[in-house]
């Protein structure tokens, strides 16, 4: 079950909540917004499949737990289905093809410091929030590359995506469809955290297989997960004036 088609169910992109290091939990006032008895609708999302469990809170906002929340990647991309009953906003759902390339030499189609854009292009270092969210996109980047020279592939098992860091990935791209429909979607400080917590999964969970390793099924996994970063950074630097580098 995707956030995508959870807000096809509640009329309006459910809000995730928690680390998700535990649980995936998203929480809803759809039942309150319609004026529905929450317990009734709570037993009509415990039907669907996807979902693990549903809980009423006092004043009738619904917890909402997803089984495997990999899934919400699908929703990202040019592969992804169209997602209806909500705007998207300017920037709408970055292609999967449309970025490419590596980590090497400088900024390609960058336009770091851009007018309307919070962060300078200096200093390239991590106390610069603006590098590391372009730099976070390189990566995301140069792994797509990369895991095509080694043969990773196959089919995507979202359920593999478990470990915490992954999962705090997760967490932050459910954000998206309700980032997109919000008056104030603030895409700087959401990009910072992405890009944090991408950081943290590319040097902690690899994607990509070393030495002598086979590639995995949890390497292709994880290659989408990359592919669906790459393509909601691109997304929030486009909303915040500038063209997201594929190398630095």
């Amino acid at each position: 079950m995707t956030p995508g088609a959870l807000g096809e169910v509640l009329g309006l992109p459910p809000i995730p909540r928690g680390t998700w290091a535990g649980e995936a939990l998203y929480v809803s006032p759809a039942a309150l917004r319609r004026g529905e008895d929450p317990e009734e609708t709570a037993g009509r999302l415990r039907a669907l499949p996807g979902i693990t469990a549903v809980r009423v809170r006092p004043g009738g906002f619904l917890e909402i737990v997803v089984a495997v929340p990999g899934e919400l990647v699908t929703e990202i991309g040019a592969d992804a289905p169209a997602v209806t009953g909500g705007s998207t906003g300017a920037a709408g759902v970055i292609g999967a093809g449309g970025v490419a390339g590596g980590v090497a030499g400088g900024v390609a189609g960058g336009v770091a410091g851009a007018a309307g854009s919070p962060w300078e292009d200096l200093p390239r270092t991590w106390a610069n929030p603006g590098f590391v969210v372009r730099y976070a996109h390189a990566r995301a980047v140069a792994v797509q590359r990369w895991a095509a020279e080694l043969g990773v592939g196959g089919d995507f098992r979202p359920e593999l995506l478990e470990d915490r860091r992954d999962r705090a990935v997760l967490r932050l791209l459910a954000e998206v469809h309700g980032r997109r429909v919000s008056r104030d979607p603030g895409w700087a400080a959401y990009a910072e955290q992405l890009a944090l917590a991408y950081h943290d999964a590319f040097e902690g969970a690899a994607a990509l297989p070393s030495g002598d390793e086979e590639p995995s099924e949890l390497h292709a996994a994880r290659v989408r997960l990359a592919r669906a970063v790459r393509d909601v950074l691109a997304e929030a630097l486009a909303a915040l004036g500038e063209t997201a580098p594929d190398r630095l």
